[in-house]
């Protein structure tokens, strides 16, 4: 029968001594966000993280796009695509405008179509 040898995991993530860096504390602190500002870019990354809200912001890309046109491009029920836009305008990552009958969506701004190119440029590298 072979010998059990007992091992020691070291952490490689993790300081092997205890030290706190004064001056990069201050600075982390004096360059801290808001807590509240947290939260809400906790919620607009949450947005992202849905492949369906991430797919509506994708199209929306391109330009504006009515919810029928949505709802056919990702194969989805309009309910469905309209409960995610309501999500999407609660965070101001998309606006709407009424033409008529017809309600079409656009990212909010450029800097939505901005986090969808970086992030993309992240995981492609």
């Amino acid at each position: 029968m072979a010998a059990l040898r007992k091992t020691t995991l070291v952490d490689d993530d993790a300081c092997r001594i205890q030290c706190v860096h004064l001056d990069r504390l201050r600075e982390a602190r004096r360059a801290a966000i808001p807590e509240r500002d947290l939260d809400r870019l906790g919620l607009i990354y949450k947005a992202f993280g849905d492949p369906t809200r991430l797919k509506i912001l994708s199209g929306l890309r391109g330009g504006e796009m009515c919810v029928c046109d949505l709802a056919a491009w990702l194969g989805l029920s309009q309910s469905a695509v309209s409960h995610q836009l309501r999500r999407l305008k609660d965070l101001a990552l998309v606006r709407s405008r009424r033409d008529g009958k017809i309600v079409y969506y656009a990212l909010d701004d450029d800097h939505v179509a901005d986090l969808i190119r970086i992030g993309l440029d992240h995981v492609r590298e």
